[in-house]
């Protein structure tokens, strides 16, 4: 009977420190109430499994300084968002401009909260099909003549990712520094042996928050889901797009790809370089701190004022969360939404109601077919909700909607990695681009108009007669919805 008082005391043991845990989620963490609820009951109704899975998915990132930036690195930004802030405040000539006028509360915000220091002069370029912007990304990285810096959330071992692969290894072969990053769970399917012939002709790749010991992955839950590629510091990529062949639309299961991403140059190319030297360094752990990136003077003419705002699990604030609620709280007319998941917090939600209240018209588009049956349901959930205040809701059919996109009264856009839910909002490492000119938000409204002729409409009605089974399924995904 020796087992049966060893398996009791190892029982009681775990429940004794699934309570301690319960004690350190509500008092130690800050966490947000939903999802301290929400990991209550996890570890309530699964005292042993709730606690191995909130090691794995419930941790906080603790350190302030995630970065380790040094007191001079820190001070250097900091004046750099004090100088941005006083010129607008001043009235300057270049933030003398309408749009900065009009939206100055949201620049200002993003500077203060973001450190997402504003610039100018852009030109911009918008892929929403795959191939094309494939195509023109491995065009530049073949023209590369410095660097190319690559940070892509996910990359197949596919037909795609080979061609990355070659282009990258023969721009290393040709004496262009090549660093490659990417993230752990994402792109879990990559091999080091995919990496050797480039490492050899001296590219550089590094993985984000990988495994230890080949398999064990405490940080799971907190992925690195940004997608950029910068070009001899002149030219940037930015938006939903990963590298696999389902992304240009030749995966049965998703059909056609709808996405959105981003081509600048311009001074903005500087802001989205600094986002990535700080993730290069970290993965790194800052072997090559002194490593030179590259940051040439550039002449684009074209006014086009751009932000990039980054946030994070290592953030206080919600950055990217804050920015969508002040853009859509800063709407008079009209809102455009894309998104493959519409699962947000309470303050979001909020806001968008206050918008259909105040007579804003708003416009959300979400896949038909969705990659996640539960987030399916739980975008239903909250969408239901905004029906009742008016949204025109379209439920995208064409193939897999996965645009992150967000215009407001045909000025201001955002384009970038950020689906509008708590993992995005908390959980992940995330990057937009926040534009204020007419030309690109009304062509991202275009496309959306566009769009609208492979939707079916969500209506009341249709959203009434859905099955009770749906009802019960849309119930238990949104109690969960802190945590997805």
């Amino acid at each position: 009977m020796d087992w049966v008082v060893a398996l009791s005391w190892t029982l009681n043991a775990l429940i004794l420190l699934n309570l301690v845990l319960a004690f350190v989620i509500i008092f130690n963490e800050r966490r947000d109430a939903g999802a301290t609820w929400a990991w209550l009951l996890i570890l309530f109704f699964l005292p042993i499994i709730g606690f191995i899975v909130y090691l794995f998915f419930g941790r906080h990132l603790t350190n302030k300084n995630f970065y380790n930036l040094s007191e001079d690195e820190q001070s250097y930004y900091s004046r750099q968002v004090d100088a941005q802030v006083r010129r607008i405040r001043d009235g300057e000539e270049e933030y003398d401009e309408e749009l900065l006028n009009k939206y100055e509360q949201l620049l200002v915000m993003n500077l203060q909260s973001s450190k997402s220091l504003v610039s100018f002069y852009n030109d911009t370029r918008i892929f929403s099909e795959g191939n094309q912007k494939f195509d023109t990304m491995i065009e530049d990285i073949g023209n590369a003549q410095e660097e190319v810096n690559v940070q892509y959330y996910i990359i197949q071992r596919d037909a795609l990712g080979r061609r990355l692969f070659d282009a990258l290894l023969e721009r290393a072969k040709a004496g262009v520094k090549v660093r490659l990053l990417y993230d752990a769970v994402g792109s879990k399917s990559l091999r080091q042996s995919d990496f050797n012939e480039l490492i050899e002709h001296g590219g550089e790749v590094e993985i984000f928050f990988p495994s230890k010991l080949g398999f064990i992955n405490f940080r799971i839950n907190n992925r690195n889901h940004r997608k950029v590629c910068i070009i001899d510091g002149k030219i940037g990529y930015i938006g939903g797009f990963n590298v696999g062949t389902e992304y240009l639309g030749e995966v049965k299961k998703f059909g056609y790809w709808r996405d959105v991403h981003l081509r600048i140059e311009g001074d903005v190319v500087h802001h989205l370089q600094d986002r990535f030297v700080l993730d290069w360094n970290y993965a790194n752990q800052y072997q090559n701190r002194e490593d030179i990136f590259c940051f040439p003077v550039h002449h684009v003419k074209t006014f086009a004022p751009m932000q990039i705002v980054t946030s994070g699990p290592n953030s206080e604030t919600e950055h990217l969360k804050n920015m969508l609620i002040k853009m859509i709280s800063s709407a008079r007319r009209e809102i455009f939404i894309q998104t493959p998941y519409f699962i947000p917090d309470k303050s979001f939600m909020d806001a968008c109601k206050m918008a259909l209240l105040s007579g804003v018209k708003m416009n959300i588009m979400i896949p038909g077919k969705p990659d996640h049956p539960f987030v399916m349901w739980g975008s239903w959930s909250f969408l239901g909700e905004l029906l009742e205040y008016g949204a025109d809701v379209y439920l995208y059919d064409r193939g897999f909607l996965h645009a992150k996109t967000l215009t407001v009264d045909g000025e201001i856009s955002t384009v970038g990695t950020t689906n509008l839910d708590a993992r995005s909002f908390r959980l992940n490492f995330e990057i937009n681009t926040l534009v204020f000119n007419r030309r690109i938000a009304l062509e991202l409204e275009s496309l959306f108009e566009s769009d609208t002729a492979d939707c079916r409409k969500l209506t009341k009605e249709l959203y009434a007669q859905r099955d009770w089974t749906i009802k019960l399924r849309e119930g238990f995904a949104r109690l969960l919805s802190p945590i997805l």
